[in-house]
């Protein structure tokens, strides 16, 4: 047992290898901004399967681009958006969403483990893709990885306030005169570049653990519409850095580290937002209830 914690936490020379994994943690920070504003979109317009299939795909082109001796950034860049466009072009109602994303994981998982199979490199490279690495992040990697998240973050800001009245009801958003379709396709567009860079990071496998489980948490203690993007940047950022910097230790992939800090924060906000609701104090607010109209005020008619 002591042998097994000293593999798993053990911190000889842990000054000197945070410098190595500088641009890693760099990584993470700007990735837990990114998923953090993001995520709160994604489980208010029920994307998490979306998330699960664009990520799929963006293992695939990421594998094609390792095969191939191209960038790797940019093989997942054009997986993620790929499958992006089709989920937002085909899948306008959830039931057929549902079903593109049933058909397309499976065929980008397909396609990026007969890639894999046939790249004759370093497996840490086959096996970073899918579970992340903390080593992998280099100058112009992290260049694109803070070049794509601004443009992210960016358009977010730009589209937040309709955004949020469509996604919380978009019948009355699209009688309000919002495009509600032309934006939810903008929407999944930035999803696809957000999952793109995350990959590259935690991995195809784990994406889940940092565009969906920290915005699910904030939502557990508060539905407050300043304070959940806020908590939910807060959960990821510390579940990602945290991560990599336990990651160190063992010398094993953050993805277990990550997922483990992150499934932590989601089970203590639940246990809270539980506690809550059981004391009489329900956790949506006249003020959260008034979201859609305070949204709906900034939309020029």
């Amino acid at each position: 047992m002591t042998d097994l914690l000293s593999q798993l936490f053990s911190f000889q020379d842990f000054g000197e290898l945070v410098a190595l994994v500088r641009n890693s943690i760099i990584a993470g920070a700007v990735l837990g901004l990114v998923g953090g504003l993001i995520g709160p979109f994604v489980v208010t317009r029920n994307l998490p399967f979306a998330v699960h299939g664009i990520s799929e795909l963006s293992f695939a082109g990421a594998s094609a681009a390792l095969l191939l001796g191209a960038n790797v950034v940019g093989g997942s860049l054009v997986g993620s958006v790929v499958a992006a466009l089709l989920i937002g072009l085909l899948g306008s109602r959830a039931r057929e969403r549902n079903s593109i994303i049933a058909v397309l994981m499976p065929f980008g998982l397909g396609l990026g483990i007969l890639f894999l199979a046939l790249y004759k490199g370093r497996s840490a490279n086959k096996f970073g893709l899918l579970t992340g690495q903390i080593v992998s992040v280099d100058n112009p990697q992290l260049g694109w990885l803070i070049g794509i998240s601004a443009v992210v973050v960016v358009v977010l800001l730009v589209i937040w306030r309709p955004l949020t009245f469509a996604s919380v009801d978009p019948d009355v958003a699209a009688a309000a005169g919002i495009p509600v379709r032309a934006l939810g396709l903008l929407f999944m567009l930035v999803l696809g570049l957000a999952v793109a860079v995350s990959v590259q990071v935690i991995g195809a496998l784990l994406v889940l653990s940092l565009l969906v489980t920290p915005a699910a948490a904030a939502l557990r203690v508060t539905v407050n519409p300043r304070l959940v993007p806020l908590l939910s940047v807060a959960f990821a950022v510390t579940s990602v850095v945290g991560g990599i910097l336990l990651a160190l230790g063992g010398g094993l992939p953050i993805s277990p580290y990550v997922t483990t800090i992150s499934f932590a924060i989601w089970l203590v906000c639940r246990v809270v937002g539980a506690r809550r609701e059981s004391g009489g104090r329900p956790l949506r607010s006249p003020r959260a209830r008034r979201v859609p109209s305070a949204a709906a005020g900034n939309v020029p008619s």
